[in-house]
């Protein structure tokens, strides 16, 4: 009698099952809109026309579905890419605020192939660091202790060159000169750490020739993100790590993300024992990077983050949780007159991609490691590609990701 019942059961949950599946073939072929790209099952159960709702439970699961299926596609993906490039890092990929897929691949030892790496090791994230130069200078306008057009001498008495701007440093239209290749013959000692305080030092010294005159031109430049921190901290009377922890990391829950300073170093560390060591390919075998003293400079680089932490700074610009949309709409703003021999703009702290609607992004490569963070904001989705590698996957593997077909998901939260 028992098992007569439970074949009760079951037949008529696959006829219920069945008569839902019925419905939702009715609905799609009773809709008169064109099958296109992007034009899937899902969109007629948000059909607002179509007269019969599918059960939210059904939905729910259709998006488990896509979700699985587009993580197995990543994570095929990722494998090749370890296989036949040596990727070593950690992934993270969003769509419409669902994370879709994170993974970790490789090692923390990558010479000895041990020690697993995890999606909370924090990694440098290189140049991807000044995009957080950037949001600390726009807090401060917020506050109102900042205005953009203001010449930096303003903030920085006795800095030697006239007519710079806080935007043209964030925009690289201040033509100034690099200040690694200034350190690189003027700071003989190269075993004491160059700091902000000693860079701007060096400036005023020596007085470097500019590339060009203020806002004539464009040039990627470390100095102007590195010059943001001095700013940052003469302004907010902290430093620079102190501000972007207290003001950044901790409001948005980046516990595991840190500034990595020698700010109190006399002698440059043989190696940078915080977070995740960087290496690099020489000889035929893979060696630790070693601490270098331009790494006491910050603003341009020395943020170490995870892809999770660092997906939470992500939210922030949709949610507008730190900063409004006013202000936060001028980061994504070009910078530059279109010009045809450059392929990107440059906006506060991003790369703006002039081929592609609303999209923007930056890279890194420091001592070890390479750092890949693209945000397409049209389809609202994001990429997230950290690596303690000199070498790996070209950023051409990480596009096609992106430009991939938007998955036909309902929004985690409203966008």
């Amino acid at each position: 009698m028992k098992r007569k019942l439970n074949k009760k059961k079951v037949a008529g949950t696959i006829a219920v099952l069945a008569v839902l599946l019925m419905v939702l073939i009715r609905a799609c072929s009773n809709s008169s809109e064109p099958a296109g790209k992007e034009t899937s099952v899902k969109q007629h159960i948000f059909n607002k026309t179509d007269s019969i709702k599918t059960p939210p439970l059904l939905l729910m699961d259709y998006d488990t579905v896509v979700i699985r299926k587009k993580a197995a596609e990543l994570d095929k993906k990722f494998k090749r890419l370890q296989r036949l490039t040596g990727f070593n890092g950690t992934v993270l990929y969003a769509e419409k605020g669902r994370v879709v897929f994170k993974k970790a691949y490789g090692w923390r030892n990558v010479r000895r192939r041990k020690d697993s790496l995890r999606l909370t090791d924090a990694f440098q994230l290189a140049s991807v660091s000044k995009m957080f130069s950037a949001y600390a200078v726009m807090l401060l306008k917020k506050e109102g202790k900042i205005d953009y057009d203001t010449d930096i001498s303003a903030y920085l008495p006795g800095f030697p060159y006239q007519g710079v701007t806080v935007r043209l440093l964030m925009t690289h239209r201040s033509g100034l000169p690099r200040y690694m290749s200034l350190a690189q013959s003027k700071w003989t000692n190269k075993k004491k750490p160059l700091t902000n305080d000693s860079m701007l030092m060096l400036l005023e010294k020596y007085h470097p020739d500019r590339y060009f005159e203020p806002n004539t031109g464009f040039h990627y430049c470390n100095t102007n993100y590195a010059l943001l921190a001095n700013i940052t901290e003469a302004v907010s009377g902290m430093h620079f790590e102190d501000f972007i922890a207290q003001r950044i990391f901790k409001p948005l829950g980046m516990d595991s993300s840190f500034v990595y300073t020698m700010r109190h170093d006399t002698v440059v560390p043989l190696y940078v024992e915080k977070g995740v060591p960087g290496w690099y390919h020489k000889r035929w075998r893979w060696r630790r990077m070693t601490n270098d003293y331009l790494n006491g400079v910050v603003g341009d680089k020395n943020i170490y983050t995870t892809v999770e932490d660092l997906y939470k700074f992500d939210k922030s610009f949709d949610n507008f949780s730190l900063l409004p949309d006013s202000i936060i709409k001028e980061a994504f703003t070009p910078g530059s007159p279109r010009y045809w021999k450059r392929r990107d703009n440059y906006g506060f702290g991003w790369r703006i991609r002039t081929d592609m609607d609303s999209t923007v992004y930056h890279f890194g490569w420091w001592k070890g490691f390479r750092t890949f963070y693209i945000r397409d904001m049209r389809h609202h989705k994001t990429l997230i590609v950290l690596t303690n590698k000199d070498k790996g996957p070209g950023s051409a593997n990480f596009w096609n990701i992106i430009k991939s077909d938007t998955l036909p998901l309902s929004p985690a939260v409203p966008l």
